[in-house]
Formats: structure tokens, C-alpha cells, sequence
């Protein structure tokens, strides 16, 4: 493999050229997606060079693409869903064609390492998979009427234009968990992505205009609106959009629930997450070692699901810390593109500063950082985001350990027995991924349990990090509540209906009401 092969200059070239993205003499990407408002201006965080450049919709275009979503409701929901489902299995098999490209998008645009790049792919086509299924199961319940010769049963109706925003850290999975179960379900789909990552965004909306074109549905079932969070601020406060799922910190999500709390709409949030794993005595200490590698250092510490906090039994403590430095030390940090590497740089500067000013707090507060904590060289790291991933051995009640910072950050904490664990793990206002490595029944099922866990996600001798589509995603407290993907996640994006219908001569009243 030649060094071209990790040249971003290189890679962008080739990506764009397969994806068909094209631009314009100005150098701004053109297609539908394009508006009249400013540049904006995206370089990649592997190395600093430009990738380009996209124009912004002004508030006309912002318009206009409500106005052709909801048109394209109009149709859509109209379409019986085994046939919306079609359109979203041809959408996948566009997506398993691309696979590869779009994984080193992601990797050019987000800094995700090409496996991590191209699972997020394969998270899209597996949706697809999901959704298309989930057309043919979407099922109501027969109720018993208390009344004589009378059924009742409750059914679902779409809702309409479905906003999405997301995140730059899963720039196309999040948006596909969101669109293709959605538009199974009658609606359609107005995404607005992160400034940071809008090359992936413009990419999959492409793929999907092509796909409906191709199919003869609107294209604006899929639609796009790319720029700065002055759109989302639109979105937010748009009445013509009846659901805003949105992924994020917790300080946007409060925003946009506050917007839509006002005018009495409905929110999906999937926001921070402070997650931890607990290790006890009987765990199997192989298991958690790998554990931790991934949920801590994967995507350089940026999922919302990344492992934040280590609560481990006082006993095994010294062992755990010994084990995760020396792994630490050997993680191999640089190029995302070269698929030896395990970890890439952070999104910005403004992430390498927080992750710096925490260190700083942390120390302050008479923390021990035991590995790591450097930012790396810009000689050897062309664009400054590199970091080392660290190990903080910390009190549980510290401010700074209470906080979400999107970095490769990990917190040792010691405790005596389980139920003090489980008092620290549930301390945090957080409340969306956990996990405890444990042999021993009655630890596990005592984390499970009405006293265990208090997040949306608990797993057993599994970290906290990598999902599967087919359960429901997402968290309680300072996480927003949101459900997303599998399960019966699809009502978020539907209206229920209760209908009774009488087929007796006469009219009787429920709970027994007489008025003649």
C-alpha cells in the first residue's frame, strides 16, 4: 500500500469522483442541496487541508425545502408501506455499493479510523434492512369494548415532515436510524447534519434522491438542509415540522425541547452521556481490558457512548490500572486512513482545548493522571487534533468527573462493595450507556434490577460502546429520553389513533351512563 493511499488530498479525489459530488467554479458543491446563504468552509481534521466547500441555504431556501417535504408527505404517506419499504431496501443496496467510499468519507470528514468509518456504513445498510422489514409489522391492537357490538382497535397514522439533526460524530448513521424508519412509516425526512461533517450528509442524500427518482417518488422525502445552527434554530421553532429528533449535548438538546415545548410539538433527544463500566472482583479481566480499549479510545473518545468512567472493585484495583496503562501506551494514534492505526485525531481545536482545560480541572480537584494527557506534535501530526488517549485516577464526586467531555478521557474510581458502585455509577446526571464485567449471577442481576442501572442501556461482560440497530437506542436524565432505531422505536415518528365503531341499533354510553 503506497503512502498516496493515506493521502487525504488523494483519498478526497477518489471519494468525491466515485460519489459523484461536483463542484461548482467557485469551488461550493452544487445539486439541490446548495442554497444562496454563505460559504461554508470544511477541512479535514486528519491533516488540516481543505476538502471544500458548500453554500449554505438562506432563509428563501429553508423555505423551500419545507415547502417541497411537504409536498412530498402529500404522496408519500399515501403509499402503502410495503412499497415505502421498497424504496428504503433499494436505498440500502445503493448504500452496500458504496460501502467503501462512503467509509473513507466518514474518516476524511469525522477523523474516524476506516474500520470505524465503514461500520457506520454498514450500521445504515443494516436500518435499511430493519425499516424494510418493519413495513410489513406495523401493527395496532385489538381492544375488548366494555359496550355490546362495538370494536375498538388503535392504529397509527404518520406525522408529517420529520426534522433530524445530528451530530458530527456519527455523521450518517444517526440520520439513517432516524430517515429509513420514518419513511416506512409515512413520512419524510428534512435533515439538517453537522457543519462539521457536510460532505457525508450531501453523499447519502444523493444516493437517496437518485434511489426515488429511480423508483418514481419524490426525491424531497429525503431532504437536506446544510449549515450552522441557525437552521436548527429554524427547525426548532417551525410548526410545520410536528417531530425534531435531534443528537447532541445536552445544552442543545435543552434548546431545541424548550422551542418545541412551546408550541406543543414533539422532541426525540439523544444527547450525552457519562457512561460507565463496572468491574468486579470475578470479572474476567481479558474481556475488560478490550472493553475499555474500544469504549474509551474508539473515535478518539467522541461517541455518546463511550466509556468515561472505570468504577473498580478496591481488590483488583491496582491490577486493572497496571493492565490499562501498558495497553494504553501501545495504542497506535495517527493516520485514520491507515488501517493500522487505532486511533485518529479529535474533531477540532476547540476539542483538543477541552479536553486539555478538563485535565487541567482535574488536576486542580488533586487527581492522578497515570498515563497519557499529551497533546501530540504538530510536526508529526500535521493537523494539532491529535491527542493521547488518558487515565485519570479520580473521586467520583468531583465536578469534572460529573461532566461529559468529548475526548479520550477515562476515570479510574475505586469502590468497596456493589451497591456503593451502583451508587456511583447512577450519580452522574447522565443516564445513557452502562455495563458491569462480572461472573457472579447476583452482581449481574443485581445491576439489571429496579436497583441497578438507571440507564436506557445496561449490558453484562460487554462495554458500553457499539450497539446493535435491532434494540431501541438511547437514555434517561440529561440524555433526553429518546428511543431510536429497533424495537418498537417506530411510534416516536406516528400519530395513535383510538377508534371504536358501533355496529348495534343502538347507542349505549360507556361506564354505564344513562341520558334519555
Amino acid at each position: 500500500m503506497t503512502s498516496k493511499a493515506f493521502d487525504v488530498t488523494t483519498v478526497r479525489d477518489e471519494v468525491f469522483a466515485t460519489l459523484r459530488l461536483t463542484q461548482t467554479e467557485n469551488g461550493a458543491f452544487s445539486g439541490t442541496w446548495a442554497g444562496n446563504g454563505p460559504l461554508l468552509e470544511k477541512r479535514s481534521p486528519i491533516d488540516g487541508s481543505l476538502l471544500g466547500m458548500v453554500r449554505q441555504p438562506s432563509e428563501n431556501d429553508y423555505e423551500a425545502a419545507v415547502e417541497a417535504a411537504s409536498r412530498a408527505f402529500e404522496a408519500w404517506r399515501l403509499l402503502p408501506a410495503p412499497k415505502r419499504g421498497d424504496v428504503v431496501r433499494r436505498i440500502g443496496d445503493r448504500l452496500r455499493a458504496a460501502k467503501s467510499s462512503l467509509g473513507k468519507l466518514v474518516t476524511l470528514e469525522a477523523g474516524k479510523i476506516v474500520a470505524e468509518g465503514e461500520g457506520e456504513v454498514q450500521e445504515m445498510i443494516d436500518i435499511c434492512d430493519f425499516a424494510n422489514g418493519l413495513s410489513r409489522q406495523l401493527y395496532g391492537l385489538t381492544i375488548a369494548s366494555e359496550r355490546p357490538q362495538h370494536r375498538m382497535f388503535e392504529q397509527w397514522h404518520p406525522l408529517g415532515v420529520v426534522g433530524v439533526i445530528s451530530a458530527f460524530n456519527f455523521p450518517v448513521a444517526v440520520w439513517s436510524w432516524n430517515a429509513m424508519v420514518a419513511a416506512v412509516t409515512g413520512n419524510v425526512v428534512l435533515w439538517k447534519p453537522s457543519e462539521k461533517t457536510p460532505f457525508t450528509a450531501i453523499a447519502c442524500t444523493k444516493i437517496a434522491a437518485e434511489v426515488c427518482e429511480q423508483a418514481g417518488v419524490d426525491p424531497a422525502i429525503f431532504s437536506l438542509v446544510c449549515g450552522d445552527r441557525q437552521i436548527g434554530e429554524w427547525m426548532a421553532g417551525d410548526r410545520r415540522i410536528p417531530l425534531i429528533s435531534a443528537t447532541g449535548s445536552t445544552r442543545m438538546g435543552r434548546q431545541v425541547a424548550q422551542s418545541l415545548a412551546a408550541r406543543l410539538s414533539k422532541s426525540l433527544l439523544e444527547l450525552g452521556g457519562n457512561n460507565a463500566i463496572i468491574v468486579t472482583p470475578s470479572a474476567d479481566l481479558r474481556l475488560v481490558q478490550r472493553a475499555v480499549l474500544f469504549g474509551a479510545i474508539g473515535t478518539a473518545g467522541q461517541r455518546c457512548t463511550t466509556t468515561r468512567r472505570l468504577i473498580v472493585h478496591r481488590s483488583i484495583l491496582d491490577e486493572v490500572i497496571q493492565t490499562l496503562s501498558t495497553a494504553y501506551r501501545q495504542v497506535r494514534i495517527g493516520n485514520p486512513l491507515d488501517p493500522t492505526t487505532l486511533m485518529g485525531p479529535l474533531i477540532d481545536q476547540a476539542a483538543v482545548d477541552g479536553m486539555e482545560n478538563t485535565i487541567q480541572r482535574a488536576k486542580a480537584a488533586g487527581a492522578t493522571v497515570l498515563t497519557g494527557g499529551n497533546r501530540l506534535p504538530a510536526a508529526n501530526y500535521p493537523s494539532g487534533f491529535y491527542v493521547e488517549p488518558t487515565i485519570i485516577q479520580a473521586e467520583p464526586h468531583w465536578q469534572v468527573v460529573q461532566e461529559e467531555t468529548f475526548a479520550p478521557i477515562l476515570y479510574v474510581l475505586a469502590y468497596e462493595n456493589l451497591q456503593e458502585a451502583i451508587a456511583i455509577h447512577n450519580s452522574v446526571p447522565q443516564g445513557l450507556a452502562s455495563a458491569i464485567f462480572s461472573n457472579d449471577i447476583r452482581e449481574t442481576e443485581t445491576f439489571l434490577s429496579a436497583v441497578g442501572s438507571d440507564c436506557g442501556i445496561a449490558n453484562v461482560n460487554i462495554g458500553t460502546s457499539g450497539a446493535e440497530i435491532g434494540g431501541a437506542f438511547g437514555g434517561e436524565k440529561d440524555t433526553g429520553g429518546g428511543r431510536e432505531s429497533g424495537s418498537d422505536s417506530w411510534k416516536a415518528y406516528m400519530r395513535r389513533q383510538t377508534v371504536t365503531i358501533n355496529y348495534s341499533p343502538d347507542l349505549p354510553l360507556a361506564q354505564g351512563i344513562r341520558f334519555e
